[in-house]
């Protein structure tokens, strides 16, 4: 066995029946939800319907977040709430009253990752003690866009600190700003991330709708590993601005839900055009609807070569494509995408943008921030290692700030290799060569137990294809494996969101694999 699949084999070392009784009692001792895994849609029917107001819906997450992320099982995946969501809520109340209705958001609570900039009375701090009680000067353009559409920010989610781009050894979830979320599924396993909080909280019921942001995996596989629907759109289909950066190359914000249905609403709501951000400019026009039966016809290439070597986790997805195939795909087996031949490229290409991104992005939102440059970052967390770095280091920062600039010969050859590797001998080559709609495989393994000391131990994943092109990758869950959510991806080419989305709500229709956490607190005896 390759030291990969040894770990994914690690993850799951009991057996299903001793998850589902270890964690009754938790589950029992949470107070009744009234909206426990309602989707948007029936939301919002009961607010047109005046069974239900935007007031008493936020009212009603607010202690929901209270019972669970504060007390109960203690996920710490909201690191704010915003003090104005009630009040929001009101408003918006009022405004349907008087017969203005924004959209199918209207009223709905949404969560946002604490990387993403609000224009209130939150601070953005994105994990890092060093941007600790900064309010940005302004709402990063998706949440105007969400904000427009009468959603409520409800408040701003823990993450892997600085998205996951500081050491190679970090633990997925913690930050200094947040601590550590966990996962709702079994509190000893990881949450993964970066967009670890918004996981956790969509998993565990505690906001409407949930926003998180991908530079290689941190949508998608806290999605898979949190039983959620995840998307990490085209770059280019949802602006950046505001978005506290990695690489403008790979980054983008998504929708994390607990249905594809919510998720598509969340998407076209976040979605646009913007002069801030030149990459949406590139963006045509997005298809509006889901067909139903979408999967049928389609042309399906499986890449097994992404499979985990974990023999209960392949034979779930090996169920999950004999699904898609009585589902009418036409499955096109063991396509050959190969493993990223960009080497250290992407790393590079993400520390050079780093350094660059970052200065730009505090000198725009946080100008009085005390930090204003990566260097600044890397002084501060050396000047309190107490609290910053009491769990792993920094040594990706340093190494982003002894690079040059975006003109230096050695980034704009790594930039190539990413785009040639990823793009033109990576997916457009394998979908055009056996005219695939798609491609599939597992999103990754299962989660893995929290380990503080050697940091994540991620298996195989099937993230970097689609975020190093820049493509669009979506998961939906496919099942479980002993008590823990797993993922199936759907990865296509630029701009084919809505395509994926049709498939993923087909298939997720048909299966219906999402099921709520139990709150299990060891999945190890001791």
């Amino acid at each position: 066995m390759k030291r990969r699949t040894l770990l994914q084999a690690s993850a799951t070392t009991l057996g299903a029946g001793t998850l589902a009784s270890g964690t009754a009692a938790t589950a029992a001792r949470l107070p009744a939800f009234p909206h426990a895994e309602a989707g948007a849609a029936a939301l919002s029917q009961a607010m047109s319907q005046g069974r239900l107001s935007a007031e008493r819906l936020t009212r009603d997450y607010l202690t929901r977040i209270e019972a669970v992320d504060r007390h109960g099982p203690t996920l710490r995946s909201v690191l704010a709430v915003n003090p104005d969501a009630v009040q929001i809520a009101r408003e918006l109340d009022a405004e349907r009253k008087a017969g203005r209705v924004r959209g199918p958001l209207h009223g709905l609570p949404v969560l946002l990752k604490d990387n993403i900039a609000t224009g209130d009375k939150m601070a953005t701090t994105g994990g890092s003690l060093a941007l600790a009680g900064v309010r940005a000067k302004r709402d990063a353009f998706l949440v105007q866009r969400l904000r427009a559409a009468g959603a409520v920010i409800l408040g701003k989610t823990n993450l892997s600190e600085w998205a996951n781009i500081r050491s190679t050894r970090s633990t997925s979830g913690w930050s200094a700003v947040g601590g550590l979320t966990r996962n709702p599924y079994a509190l000893d396993r990881s949450t993964s991330g970066s967009s670890s909080g918004t996981g956790a909280a969509m998993a565990a019921d505690l906001a409407a709708l949930g926003v998180g942001t991908e530079t290689d995996g941190s949508i998608t596989s806290p999605a898979s590993i949190n039983g959620l629907v995840g998307l990490k759109p085209t770059v280019g289909r949802i602006s950046r601005d505001g978005v506290i950066p990695i690489s403008h190359t790979q980054d983008t914000a998504g929708p994390m839900t607990r249905s594809v249905a919510d998720a598509a609403l969340l998407y076209q709501a976040m979605l646009g055009r913007d002069e801030a951000d030149s990459a949406t400019r590139r963006a045509p026009a997005d298809d509006a609807g889901l067909p139903a039966q979408a999967l049928k016809g389609k042309r399906l290439g499986v890449c097994r070569n992404y499979f985990t070597g974990f023999d209960e986790a392949d034979a779930l997805i090996d169920k999950a494509i004999a699904q898609l195939k009585a589902l009418g795909a036409e499955i096109i087996d063991n396509v050959e995408l190969a493993q990223p031949s960009y080497g250290d490229a992407e790393l590079d290409v993400m520390l050079y943008e780093l350094k660059h991104d970052l200065a730009l992005w505090l000198k725009a939102f946080a100008p009085g921030a005390k930090v204003q440059s990566l260097a600044d970052v890397i002084a501060f967390n050396e000047a309190n290692k107490t609290q910053e770095m009491g769990w792993f280091g920094q040594e990706l920062f340093i190494k982003a700030q002894a690079l040059g600039g975006l003109d230096s010969p050695a980034y704009l050859q790594a930039l190539a290799a990413c785009a040639k590797g990823s793009q033109e001998e990576g997916i457009d080559k394998v979908l055009k060569a056996h005219r695939l709609d798609a491609l599939v495989a597992p999103t990754g393994g299962p989660s893995w137990l929290i380990d503080p000391i050697a940091g994540d131990h991620y298996g195989m994943s099937f993230s970097s294809p689609a975020a190093v092109a820049g493509y669009p990758h979506l998961t939906v869950p496919a099942g479980f494996v002993r008590g823990l959510p797993m993922g199936l991806s759907f990865v296509g080419p630029a701009w084919s969101e809505m395509s994926l989305l049709a498939m993923g709500l087909h298939f997720e229709q048909a299966t219906k694999h999402r099921r709520p956490p139990t709150y299990m607190a060891r999945s190890v005896p001791l």
